[in-house]
């Protein structure tokens, strides 16, 4: 167990680790701030007497009441520099649907950042340089789509050319998408096949939503993994 942080330290960043997403485990808690969960337990009650709507949900973990506002989240000085150092990153990367997202995400950050943050953030990013994919070529454009579609369950249409040169249509249910070698690749079912296949972003032609939705597919990434390095 790590150093234990000042306990007014560690009830804001509770606040929000309970902010950044649905659901908290009072494990996940105790393993993030090196405290037991003995020691969360007394810190979710503190901040519920403070007037913090904190829900506990039986068995799975805790949230905040949907609907109510916490005052902006302030970066400090290393985490403000770790945002800008992601920026230069992912400008490198091949699909444009995440360089442009990101972009207009970064900017709305930056305009949060206190004053003396920004001047120290400018001067470090003009001092960064990212190597890799020099040009800032871009090789596909659809990432974000299939998330969106990810976690939305929503039918694709799928247009393809595969590595041999062979054109397809199908229908596909997006499950998950991973980077490798600079490309991203998306791991989905397809109802053609009716299995589940990769698909190379840089060698998509076209794909469109459709109006149907799927039901969410029971087995996890790691576990189509594990499957796949059984296969092979």
């Amino acid at each position: 167990m790590g150093q234990e942080k000042p306990r007014l330290i560690r009830l804001t960043a509770i606040i929000t680790q309970l902010q950044s997403k649905r659901i908290i485990t009072a494990r996940a808690i105790a393993e993030r701030h090196g405290v037991s969960i003995r020691t969360v337990y007394r810190d979710i009650r503190t901040l519920q007497d403070s007037g913090i709507p904190i829900v506990m949900q039986e068995g799975r973990g805790y949230s905040i009441m949907e609907g109510y506002k916490l005052p902006p989240v302030m970066f400090t000085e290393k985490e403000a520099l770790a945002l800008i150092t992601a920026e230069h990153l992912i400008k490198k990367n091949k699909d444009a649907s995440l360089t442009d997202n990101y972009e207009s995400a970064i900017t709305k950050i930056k305009s949060v950042l206190q004053q003396s943050q920004k001047s120290k953030t400018e001067l470090v990013s003009d001092r960064i340089q990212i190597r890799n994919n020099i040009q800032e070529e871009k090789s596909s454009n659809y990432l974000i789509e299939l998330q969106t579609a990810i976690a939305n369950f929503i039918v694709l249409q799928l247009t393809y050319v595969s590595l041999q040169g062979l054109k397809s249509r199908r229908d596909i249910e997006p499950f998950a998408v991973y980077t490798t070698k600079d490309n991203w690749v998306l791991i989905a079912f397809c109802r053609l096949k009716q299995d589940f296949r990769a698909f190379r972003l840089d060698r998509i032609v076209a794909l469109l939503p459709t109006a149907l939705h799927f039901q969410p597919h029971k087995i996890t990434l790691e576990q189509y993994l594990e499957s796949c390095r059984e296969k092979w």
